[in-house]
């Protein structure tokens, strides 16, 4: 297989369609549709269906651009690499951050990274662990800031820290007067949670069933920004770090408190750990602890060290 068609092939997969990739690629849709036909004719097998929406993948494709999306990435870091030795870093970098951290990290760190490194490209990725974990693991994905146990995850790791889980209600719901609940208490009032495959809930349904208690559960939210919505509608309480609503909080939409048996999460940073890290993501890692550190300092994100 050809490198130029595996690119192609990448592009057209992400983006969906043919005259997008042209764009981006800067290549003429002629010369794109042929180097995918001839792609398809090499492995005997069809990798798009084409509509009048854009081009979507079949199984096939779907496959090969699981073996073949970090191979890709990789030969143009190293382009990338070489072009770096000369001057400053370049390139592209796709971080990943659990959505509790994107709503502290995401616009102050992008605001620094353009400021400091214009000639890299920041993509970021917002998702909960297990799917970052995944994407670091194919090799689409250069390092994210995640919850897990550090053992577990087949990756270069380290710990920033543990996260502080605290009780969130709506505003005006008489949380922000006490100085802590009773987490028995808080497990009895109707909850607002994400889906069990989230390490939150399986956290929560932990001290549950240590206290044998039946969560009242409702409704459930996979999105962050659905899932506080809801809080803040009054149709329940959740259990977040208090630095993901910090703003909610300040604007008397939310309230919060301490639980009175401490709820903590690890907090990572991760990165693959098959492939040596290009310069452009070495150069990224270095302000990405830079920014997390001047959060500790400037009280914006409360993570008590390990």
């Amino acid at each position: 297989m050809d490198f130029r068609q595996l690119r192609t092939f990448s592009c057209v997969a992400e983006l969906g369609s043919l005259s997008k990739a042209s764009d981006t690629l800067r290549v003429a849709q002629p010369a794109l549709s042929r180097q995918i036909k001839l792609l398809e004719h090499e492995l005997r097998t069809e990798l798009f269906t084409r509509n009048g929406r854009g081009m979507a993948l079949t199984e096939a494709g779907r496959l090969l651009l699981a073996r073949t999306s970090g191979i890709v990435r990789q030969i143009d870091q190293i382009r990338d690499d070489i072009q770096s030795a000369k001057g400053p870093p370049s390139g592209q970098v796709v971080l990943g951050l659990v959505p509790t951290v994107s709503c502290v990290l995401s616009a102050r760190f992008a605001r620094r990274c353009v400021e400091k490194f214009p000639g890299i490209s920041l993509r970021i990725v917002e998702s909960y662990s297990g799917h970052l974990v995944e994407w670091l693991h194919r090799g689409e994905m250069d390092l994210a800031i995640l919850y897990g146990r550090s053992a577990d995850l087949h990756l270069n790791v380290q710990s920033l820290g543990r996260d502080n889980i605290v009780a969130v209600g709506p505003g005006g719901c008489g949380l922000a007067r006490k100085k802590s609940v009773d987490i028995g208490w808080l497990l009895r009032q109707r909850l607002v949670l994400p889906s069990h495959s989230h390490g939150l809930r399986a956290l929560i349904e932990h001290a549950a069933a240590q206290r044998k208690i039946k969560l009242d559960v409702q409704l459930e939210a996979d999105s962050f920004r659905v899932l506080t919505s809801l809080v803040e509608e009054g149709l329940g309480f959740a259990l977040l770090p208090p630095s993901s609503v910090h703003g909610e909080v300040a604007e008397g939409r939310l309230e919060t408190t301490a639980v009175s048996k401490p709820m903590t999460r690890e907090l990572i940073f991760a990165s693959p750990i098959d492939r040596p890290a290009s310069t452009a993501s070495l150069a990224i890692t270095a302000l990405l602890r830079e920014e997390v550190a001047a959060c500790r300092k400037e009280g914006v994100w409360d993570i008590k060290l390990s």
